[in-house]
């Protein structure tokens, strides 16, 4: 298991996106930047949860090692030792993928 130096906060959760191979179209090779980005991600860590009205923790409705659908712009991307990342709040969270 790989150790992350990230503990997100609150209803945060950390992503790691799922890349997709790179595809050739009619013997095209599609460069990165053409790319859409991809919606598939593994949760890699969660925050401390969001607060209800009285102060209860809501519990998360995925945990770590789920993989999901995010939502196409949503959260934040950030690179930690050369690999990316995305923080998105749980309402960016769209689905669980189960296989």
């Amino acid at each position: 298991m790989t150790y992350i130096n990230i503990k997100p906060v609150g209803d945060r959760i950390l992503l790691q996106p799922v890349e997709e191979s790179e595809s050739i179209k009619g013997g095209i090779i599609i460069p990165d930047t053409a790319k859409e980005k991809p919606q598939n991600a593994k949760v890699m860590a969660l925050g401390s949860g969001k607060k209800d009205k009285n102060g209860q923790t809501v519990p998360f409705e995925v945990k770590v090692g789920d993989v999901v659908l995010m939502s196409k712009y949503g959260g934040t991307e950030v690179k930690l030792d050369g690999t990316k990342y995305v923080l998105a709040r749980e309402d960016d969270i769209l689905g669980i993928i189960t296989k």
